[in-house]
């Protein structure tokens, strides 16, 4: 009874400064609306004991008890995200427990190896289910806005390509490479030679695959392999969606390590989420608290001043920032319709509980790029003490119209491309 009592108290109280589109269907059979509106997310209690969720509502809380089955949340992704966030700043403060916590991490191979199995070695069909046919799982580009994901994501790999004006016959190392689309279009479109490393067996199995597929095994080499342990120089360094793996403790080794694989006249990209936090803390209300339980073990977010700071650190000059928020706010909003339009799909090769991680996982980062709470950058950097008279003037060899290098540092060879559909 006290309990019940206590969530009457906090269903008057929420209904009194906010009106959401929400409906609570407790044990008993009653029904709570939140709005003269109809319900577009229903959180329904099966027994007394899950109303504690609710009277403390973090994400982390209504995240947990959603994926272990406390709580049924019925409605699309986006709109659950966004009511659970609204119950959230109505009923915490932002401040204290529910602060952008900037927790430390240790890391080492053993345990970044393993951080990386969990998430990507679950299954490359699940994958396939919200992700482009090139299965590209990082912000896409959407150059006008209008943009289908498998253009967005091509495009991007062409702006990065771009980005580090590759011409034919170059190395070019991408550091986490997932299933190998970047180093396969390097090949195809610029002839150049390309090593790309993972720690994931699933990604480095389906990566050589295409790689035979596309009739580029004299150009393209897939490893499994830690990025500390390649050795040589390349003309060209790509990392796209891995430094969070990191560490922050770690990251000035980490650009260290590129600069010391990178020819002195080359150049490097790293393209990497973000914390919006001056102090590397993660998003607030206890969403930073579920990815880490859930999604990214070890995962850790860094400021861009933190990550400029350990680039200068590790002897890299950035030449280049852009931010994408908004762009990858529409990647993972498109990932999400995706994910629910073949739900039962997923739920069949993943299981009901992994359905849910993911289900809240892609709607609630949608929302955290939206809303400027995490952040997405590419930086084009190079070897620090570089000649100024070797840099290029303006970034208008970034954006030429048929995507290609800055034609006075040679035009690619014309060839066969990935597919866009």
């Amino acid at each position: 009874m006290f309990l019940q009592n206590r969530l009457s108290s906090w269903i008057a109280s929420i209904r009194q400064q906010i009106a959401l589109p929400l409906r609570i269907e407790l044990w008993n059979g009653q029904r709570i609306d939140f709005s003269h509106e109809a319900p577009r997310v229903t959180i329904r209690l099966p027994r007394a004991s899950a109303a504690r969720y609710l009277l403390t509502p973090s994400l982390s809380n209504l995240g947990t008890a959603y994926v272990e089955g406390a709580i049924e949340v019925k409605g699309k992704a986006r709109d659950m995200i966004a009511v659970v966030n609204a119950l959230a700043r109505t009923t915490l403060k932002a401040e204290g427990k529910f602060a952008r916590i900037a927790r430390s991490i240790s890391h080492d191979r053993d345990k970044d190896a393993k951080a990386i199995r969990y998430h990507y070695d679950v299954s490359n069909e699940f994958y396939q289910q919200f992700l482009d046919p090139n299965m590209v799982y990082s912000c896409a580009y959407f150059e006008s806005g209008e943009e289908d994901l498998a253009t967005a994501q091509l495009k991007k790999i062409d702006h990065i390509l771009a980005k580090i004006a590759l011409r034919p016959g170059q190395r070019l190392l991408d550091i986490g490479c997932g299933w190998g689309a970047l180093v396969i279009r390097a090949a195809q479109r610029y002839g150049a030679r390309c090593v790309g490393i993972t720690l994931s067996e699933n990604q480095c199995a389906l990566a050589r695959e295409r790689v035979r597929a596309a009739g580029l095994e004299h150009l393209v080499e897939i490893r499994l392999q830690d990025y500390r342990d390649v050795r040589g120089q390349f003309d060209r360094i790509t990392s796209v969606g891995m430094f969070e793996h990191v560490g922050l403790r770690h990251l000035p080794a980490y650009f260290a390590t590129i600069r010391d694989l990178l020819a002195d006249d080359g150049l490097a990209m790293n393209h990497g989420i973000t914390s919006t936090d001056p102090d590397n803390g993660e998003t607030p209300y206890g969403g930073g608290e579920f990815i880490q339980k859930y999604v990214f073990p070890h995962g850790e977010l860094a400021h861009l001043g933190q990550v400029l700071k350990a680039m200068q650190q590790g002897q890299l000059e950035a030449y280049d920032v852009e931010n994408l928020r908004r762009h990858y706010a529409r990647t993972c909003a498109l990932w999400t319709e995706n994910f629910e339009a073949h739900a039962e799909q997923v739920r069949t090769l993943g299981g009901e509980k992994r359905f849910r991680i993911w289900h809240v996982y892609l709607a609630g980062c949608s929302y955290a790029f939206e809303q400027d709470l995490i952040s997405l950058y590419q930086i084009v950097c190079g070897k620090a003490g570089r000649s100024a008279a070797t840099l290029p003037w303006s970034r208008r060899y970034m954006y030429a119209a048929s995507g290609a290098a800055q034609p006075a540092l040679g035009s690619p060879p014309s060839s066969t491309a990935l597919s866009a559909s």
